[in-house]
């Protein structure tokens, strides 16, 4: 059994599915921004699990899943390249605009 079959029989099959529709969504936003992406699997608290994913072109979004497992998967699913943290060289391909330095100005405030 290879890993990703592995990987398939630990979910159920609607957290299978779940991983299927999201992986389907971080693969429309990489072809979306560049054709490519990285991500970071990121625990968010016991009910959400984020995927943060940056496209070759610098844009930025996520998707939420509703568990580690189910993340992970999906990732796998999406042939996204995975990185352990959102530091360094990861985070220096983020682009922000106006909109996203008028929010954290905001924050400040």
């Amino acid at each position: 059994m290879t890993t990703e079959e592995t990987t398939a029989a630990a979910l159920s099959p609607r957290d299978e599915r779940r991983a299927q529709r999201i992986a389907k969504n971080v693969k429309a936003f990489a072809a979306a921004h560049g054709g490519s992406a990285d991500g970071v699997v990121e625990y968010v608290g016991k009910i959400a699990t984020r995927i943060a994913i940056v496209g070759a072109d610098g844009a930025w979004g996520d998707q939420v899943a509703p568990s580690v497992a189910v993340a992970e998967r999906a990732v796998e699913l999406s042939g996204i390249t995975r990185h352990e943290n959102f530091e360094g060289e990861l985070g220096l391909k983020v682009k922000t605009g106006p909109y996203e330095w008028k929010r954290m100005a905001g924050i400040q405030i």
